[in-house]
């Protein structure tokens, strides 16, 4: 068992401020993060993380507006569905399809935030934790096999590496999850465009709302770059001076 000093230390290395990163590392994992969305290969890998965010954000909309959450599948070419039990039409199920492409980047600004105020460790393990919540409703075996492969490389890091590592880990996903937010709303107009995506949830919110499917579209985007201005804002804007400074 943890005595109170254990308990105490545990406290403040979860809730306290962690150190000042480097304004060269803020840059650097920037660019890392870039790099992963824009390099094709990286991309089909990493867009796992985007997917479980996705995912997400259509089971917390529907749970926040009384749906019954059903189950979530994460598939092996990164796609995924999330089913939940409720109105097939109204405020509820609108949000619902809402949430999902604008998960990742609003996932990213609150861990942007975490990261301006350098609650670096608070960020990782609330990331292990909703990925297990997540975990208890995935209703296939990838599924399973991608969130327990995530939360444990998060744990890992959290509990074991250095405050340099951590931080380095930490900014790099933040800005992989702003970044990467952005992208999968073009991929999903080109698909439309060439008829492959016909039951997307933009189209799906078109047959709700009988607003045209582009219209959501936009929201995404607009929505996105959003949240990727003010997320970059929070994660470079301290650290441009000492950076200018640097170089």
């Amino acid at each position: 068992m943890l005595s109170i000093d254990g308990v105490t230390d545990l406290w403040d290395q979860l809730f306290g401020a962690q150190p000042d990163p480097p304004g060269l590392l803020v840059l650097l994992t920037a660019v890392a993060g870039f790099l992963a969305v824009a390099i094709r290969p990286i991309w089909r890998i990493a867009r796992n993380a985007v997917t479980i965010a996705h995912e997400g954000g259509h089971a917390l909309f529907a749970l926040l507006t009384g749906r019954k959450l059903r189950g979530i599948r994460l598939e092996f070419d990164t796609s995924g569905l999330t089913l939940s039990a409720g109105r097939p039409t109204g405020p509820g199920m609108m949000l619902t399809l809402l949430g999902g492409y604008i998960a990742p980047s609003l996932v990213g600004v609150l861990g942007a935030w975490l990261l301006g105020g350098n609650r670096i460790t608070l960020l990782l393990w609330l990331a292990v934790v909703l990925l297990l919540l997540m975990l208890i409703n995935i209703r296939n075996l990838f599924g399973v096999i991608s969130l327990v492969a995530t939360g444990a490389i998060v744990f890992v890091v959290s509990w074991y590496a250095s405050a340099e590592v951590q931080a380095a880990f930490a900014y790099a996903g933040v800005w992989f999850l702003l970044i990467g937010g952005v992208r999968p709303v073009f991929e999903l107009q080109t698909l439309r465009n060439r008829g492959r995506m016909r039951d997307s949830d933009a189209d799906q919110l078109a047959r709700i709302t009988h607003v045209p499917a582009l219209f959501w579209v936009g929201i995404f985007l607009v929505v996105n770059l959003a949240a990727l201005a003010v997320g970059a804002f929070l994660l470079a804007g301290q650290w441009l001076p000492e950076l200018s400074t640097t170089l």
